[in-house]
């Protein structure tokens, strides 16, 4: 392996990387800085997220400007203002030694005076997220018509978050003879769009394969049925008593809602999302950082911006809608050449994308078994007893000892252990003695199987009749989520539903009647009612027993740093808008359609009520509920 110095990089950017500490370039650095400081060439590279990009673009940008000039000859553009300032900072850390070296950040959020008179002061290189830049752009705030080099970090993450008109529009106002480098964890038809768009004749270099998952990362997933999946992550989170992990969701709802349940059943959990202002998504981001928070449950779109190299776990408790958005997720941990695990928590709907991100990734999963309760309490017990032989003794403790000796001066060694240690196993052994078997196979007919596990139940279920259909921009998918929304059910709860042009038949269990009833008495949307009545099973539906979920954003809930309040009521506050049509039947038919998504709809659907009270606490994952 070739070391920095091999790479031809000066003097002032080696001693930078003296004292950062590199001691080896990284893959993508090794093949990409030769090229970019020896020839003027545009660059498309193709590297994992957490190999060293930043350093790979920033290294030969640092050696090729004119630090003596205050003219702008740098800009990098990356999808988010957490990205953005990291990589301001690491070119400012990189170049330490570049005496009149000014690397201006220009992100959202922040007062645009401010930035503006930065870059005025002079601003070799700006790094930006493409919304603020086009604003100052527009406002003729700053200058890039004279730029050398231009790099897009994170290419498909910013085409996945729509900033490609933005993109374009900046790239339009620079030099058609600067050299343009793109680097991106995917390769996209979109990114491949701006690379012919915008690219002359651009070398490519791979590390790995195309949207390769690195090496340091293990693929694991667990089958469960789709109503025990949060009792699944929270069993994942008991086995590894020294996860830092990022969970993933596929919505803002279900972010919000899945930290919340974490919170309140005494994890260290937090929630990142859109619906955040800047100034939380700061708080959270600093408690995680410094480990406050042990599990960050996220979106795709708030996550992009993180950078932490000890995460131990990625924990996918949806799968995207994007497959290659897989990539991006398992790529947070395994960094800095350290061993991460991926977890994916799938119905048996879901198995088969397993087998399309497996092609992308070209890695295998590995099916795992959700731990049993047994096996749960023994690796908390001997998580402890390992924390306790490597604590420091605080010699504070001695002015007690002589009271403590007393106390216990009866009692013998191995009982005082037992004594001691079973403060903490019995909660565990309490809360899991009577758990039961999560796991399922791929023939289990499971209740998670829609149709398959309801299709003799009629003699148990209520069958339906609602006034809304078709003409109302209802399926049977988009009328289930709604559904089970509005009547906090979860995604099994509701199933046989058949959707008709102006009405609708769908089932629940009988034991759901009386709620469904209720809830619909009065119901009205915009002053106009909405009927539900009970009628005959006819059978012979298309049912809504799949587990489909569409992405899209949510409304902003409270709280969303990490301890906000769980909200046990009906979430009214949060269905979708909906597209009106008049019922030239006579029905009262008009009705919410979704605005935001369908998948802004909790998968977990019920909550837990076995779990116990202790008046035992400790600092994570002390409380359970009953």
């Amino acid at each position: 392996m070739s070391t920095f110095q091999d790479l031809g990089l000066n003097e002032d950017l080696l001693k930078g990387i003296a004292d950062l500490g590199f001691e080896t370039p990284s893959e993508v650095q090794e093949k990409a800085i030769p090229i970019l400081l020896n020839q003027e060439t545009d660059l498309v590279a193709l590297a994992q997220t957490g190999t060293g990009k930043t350093a790979a673009f920033g290294f030969p940008m640092l050696q090729k400007i004119d630090v003596d000039s205050r003219t702008t000859q740098g800009l990098i553009l990356s999808p988010t203002r957490e990205l953005c300032l990291q990589i301001a900072n690491e070119m400012k850390a990189y170049g330490k030694h570049l005496k009149g070296l000014n690397v201006v950040a220009i992100y959202g959020g922040s007062s645009i005076t401010d930035q503006a008179r930065e870059v005025k002061r002079g601003a070799q290189i700006i790094v930006a997220t493409p919304g603020r830049m086009k604003d100052m752009i527009n406002r003729r705030l700053v200058d890039i018509t004279k730029i050398q080099y231009s790099v897009l970090d994170e290419a498909d993450e910013m085409l996945n978050m729509g900033f490609k008109e933005d993109i374009t529009d900046i790239l339009a106002g620079t030099p058609e003879d600067k050299n343009t480098w793109l680097f991106s964890a995917t390769m996209p038809k979109e990114v491949a769009s701006i690379a012919r768009d915008f690219m002359n004749s651009p070398q490519e270099i791979t590390v790995g394969h195309k949207n390769q998952s690195t090496d340091n990362v293990s693929h694991e997933y667990y089958l469960v049925n789709a109503r025990d999946r949060y009792q699944a992550l929270k069993r994942l989170a008991d086995a590894n008593p020294d996860i830092f992990s990022v969970i993933f969701c596929r919505t803002k709802r279900d972010t919000q809602k899945v930290a919340e349940n974490l919170i309140e059943d005494g994890y260290s959990a937090g929630a990142l999302h859109g619906d955040l202002s800047q100034n939380q998504r700061d708080i959270v981001m600093k408690q995680f950082r410094s480990r406050q928070i042990q599990m960050l449950v996220a979106t795709d779109v708030a996550a992009r911006g993180i950078d932490v190299d000890d995460i131990t776990h990625v924990i996918n408790y949806q799968l995207s809608d994007e497959i290659e958005t897989y990539t991006h997720r398992s790529g947070r941990t395994g960094r800095a050449g350290k061993t991460g695990v991926s977890m994916v928590i799938v119905s048996k709907s879901e198995v088969r994308r397993l087998k399309s991100i497996e092609r992308i990734i070209n890695q295998k999963f590995e099916l795992k078994e959700i731990p049993n309760g047994i096996e749960i309490c023994e690796v908390q017990l001997m998580s402890l007893a390992n924390k306790i032989h490597n604590t420091e003794i605080n010699h504070e403790i001695d002015k007690y000892l002589e009271d403590i000796n007393t106390l216990f001066a009866d009692t013998s060694k191995e009982e005082l252990i037992k004594k001691f240690f079973s403060v903490e196993f019995t909660r565990f052994f309490n809360y899991y003695q009577k758990s039961k078997n999560l796991n399922v196979t791929a023939g289990d007919s499971g209740r998670d199987g829609g149709r398959e596990g309801r299709s003799q139940s009629s003699g148990s279920a209520a069958r339906y009749f609602i006034n809304v259909g078709e003409k109302d921009g209802y399926d049977w998918m988009k009328l289930k989520d709604f559904l089970k929304e509005v009547l906090d059910l979860g995604r099994d709860d509701v199933f046989k539903v058949d959707v008709k042009e102006t009405f609708s038949f769908f089932n629940t269990e009988k034991e759901h009647q009386e709620k469904v009833l209720a809830f619909f008495t009065d119901y009205k949307d915009n002053g106009r009612f909405v009927n539900v009545e009970v009628t005959e099973d006819r059978g012979g539906s298309r049912g809504g027993g799949r587990d489909r979920n569409r992405g899209g954003g949510g409304r902003r809930r409270d709280g969303g740093s990490g301890g906000g309040r769980r909200r046990d009521d009906k979430p009214r506050g949060e269905r979708r808008s909906s597209r009106r049509s008049d019922d030239s039947s006579g029905n009262r038919s008009d009705r919410r359609r979704s605005s935001d998504s369908s998948s802004e709809r909790s998968s977990r659907s019920n909550r837990d009520k076995s779990e116990f009270k202790t008046s035992h606490s400790r600092p994570t994952r002390s409380r359970r509920k009953d």
